[in-house]
């Protein structure tokens, strides 16, 4: 009896380190799978949209992924309130970005304008704005989500730089391309939500609903992408100049266009702003900077940084998924700023 016992003990423990070895086994595929499955995952979803703080700050903002993709550009002739520097319509091709998800807020701004708030010494090659030497916002809004406004392109642009030495992460302004592709969301419609200017108040501060003021960010609907105040508030710099047949230029090169600017002016905003009726405030839509927008400015030589009678201009920033090289970027500020 004791012999049997001993044999049946035997017998199970070899039955035990081969369930053993299997189990291991099993565990190292549905492990190398799972692993490979997440490798994947992890590969295909690095570009999603994510929140970007301003480092040293409690201030952040959140950055949306706009896929890549071509659209067609511009608006056809039939389309209401259509004007002669929206077309030909012309398929262009981008590359992926991220775009903020609202205009930059002063809350934003005033860390790179208030020296204050940013005690670290400045990057060679970054300055901060001149005081402006009147309130700008003329009482419509600062901290709490309003948009910054006033600043000129160039303003806009330093501000980028700014963040970029803060941050590591080159942002810049969009294209007139890329702000018009991610304002569309995939709509061909004169809105990104249809033609009907009725819906528009659901989606824009302008001159019907505005109450002549910008107001703050996120009180409205954003498109499909998650984009707010595209239409209407502030009217967005771009990185393009202004030129009336646009849609001429680009047309031997419309993979990522871009008409880089050779004066201060004019140059392109998009969107619309408070004081527009709907029409400017299409997708298409475009406006050029004038000089006129600084005919009050009492200083000699007028200030580079602010644009005294515009104080319905603002922006929201891009990045690029492919991040330039450091020396790319540096080439980028010097070109982009070295107009003005």
């Amino acid at each position: 009896m004791a012999l049997c016992l001993i044999y049946y003990l035997h017998q199970q423990n070899i039955w035990l380190k081969m369930i053993g070895k299997f189990s291991a086994y099993l565990f190292i595929i549905l492990t190398t799978f799972c692993f490979a499955g997440f490798a994947q995952n992890a590969t295909n979803n690095d570009f999603t949209s994510y929140t970007q703080n301003i480092p040293g700050t409690d201030v952040s903002f959140k950055m949306i992924a706009i896929p890549a993709g071509t659209f067609r550009m511009g608006s056809p002739e039939n389309e209401n309130g259509r004007r002669a520097d929206e077309g030909p319509v012309t398929e262009v091709k981008l590359n992926a970005f991220w775009m903020e998800e609202h205009e930059v807020t002063y809350d934003e701004f005033v860390l790179f304008l208030d020296e204050s708030r940013d005690t670290g010494p400045l990057p060679d090659g970054v300055t901060r704005p001149s005081p402006p030497y009147v309130d700008f916002t003329l009482g419509m809004g600062k901290s709490g989500g309003f948009p910054a406004n006033s600043m000129s392109q160039y303003g806009a642009l330093m501000y980028c730089k700014w963040l970029y030495n803060k941050t590591g992460i080159f942002y810049r302004l969009p294209t007139e391309a890329e702000w018009e592709y991610a304002c569309r969301a995939g709509s061909q419609k004169a809105y990104s939500f249809g033609d009907d200017e009725n819906e528009l108040k659901d989606y824009a501060w302008y001159a019907a609903s505005s109450g002549n003021k910008y107001h703050q960010i996120k009180k409205l609907k954003p498109n499909s992408w998650g984009l707010y105040d595209m239409y209407g508030n502030v009217a967005e710099w771009t990185l393009d100049q202004y030129d009336e047949n646009y849609f001429e230029k680009i047309k031997s090169n419309h993979e990522n266009p871009l008409i880089k600017p050779q004066s201060k002016y004019p140059i392109t905003l998009k969107g619309g702003h408070f004081r527009d009726e709907a029409s400017n405030l299409r997708s298409a839509a475009r406006l050029a900077s004038s000089r006129k927008w600084n005919a009050r400015d009492p200083q000699i030589p007028k200030s580079k940084w602010w644009i005294a009678d515009a104080p319905f201009v603002g922006f929201r920033i891009v990045r690029p998924q492919q991040q330039p090289s450091p020396e790319e970027i540096t080439q980028f500020f010097t070109q982009a700023l070295g107009f003005n």
